[in-house]
């Protein structure tokens, strides 16, 4: 029986914990190497100043071997797929559903207890709503990215994203995407290879003068967008 106070009904509610999923698992489900999962969740929590410690978990391979991977909770997670395509998104996404809706129901014990698992559900309302509403500009931005399938120069890109040119820029340079050289912005050979960027070179008819110009793809035009958004949401950019 709920112990309660006289005339007071306490509600019913489910304990809220958040799923746990591990760097392995989520490298399996977005198919990247886990190696790489882990660099990005380094960099995430450097990013968000908290400790990768806490996080850090050992397990054995299958030939024995101690490794290191990383358990992250709901929050993390999302956070760390934000700049991920939409269709690793997805994978993930549905992934949390399924441990969420696997997790036992726990009934509150005391009067106390089921105030504060209503409390909990409250912020959790309150948390959905919150990134709802950070969510929107992700939407319009997806709305006017389905039309854009070819390759898009910088400038198409900012106006696709809403986004003021220097910022942009800057954003790209100080990310690590693009640098300048000889005046032109261009990309890391890492991102060409990695397919977000295309770079077409030739030569004036009048001049013979040798030019290159890089353009992102499709591909690359919704990884930018992805981290575009999340700097924005982080306040990176007014």
């Amino acid at each position: 029986m709920l112990n309660q106070s006289a005339g007071a009904v306490a509600p019913l509610v489910n304990a809220i914990q958040s799923p746990i999923m591990t760097s392995r698992e989520i490298a399996e489900l977005t198919g990247k190497e886990h190696k790489n999962v882990t660099v990005d969740i380094r960099r995430m929590l450097d990013d968000l100043g908290e400790d990768a410690l806490k996080f850090q978990r050992i397990y054995f391979d299958t030939m024995n071997r101690q490794r290191t991977e990383y358990h992250l909770d709901r929050e993390h997670t999302e956070c760390l797929i934000t700049g991920y395509s939409a269709i690793l998104r997805m994978k993930v996404i549905k992934r949390l559903h399924e441990l969420e809706e696997s997790q036992p129901v726990k009934i509150p014990q005391t009067f106390a207890e089921a105030l504060r698992l209503a409390a909990q559900v409250e912020e959790e309302k309150e948390r959905q709503q919150l990134q709802l509403t950070e969510a929107a500009p992700k939407v319009a931005f997806v709305d006017r990215y389905v039309t854009a399938t070819s390759s898009m120069t910088f400038r198409q890109v900012a106006k696709l994203l809403d986004a003021k040119e220097p910022e942009l820029r800057l954003f790209l340079i100080e990310s690590r995407v693009m640098y300048r050289l000889n005046g032109v912005l261009t990309p890391y050979s890492q991102h060409i290879e990695a397919g977000r960027f295309e770079v077409r070179t030739g030569t004036t008819t009048e001049s013979n003068y040798m030019f290159s110009q890089s353009r992102f793809t499709a591909k690359g035009v919704q990884w930018i967008g992805g981290l575009w958004m999340a700097h924005k949401a982080a306040g990176g950019a007014e």
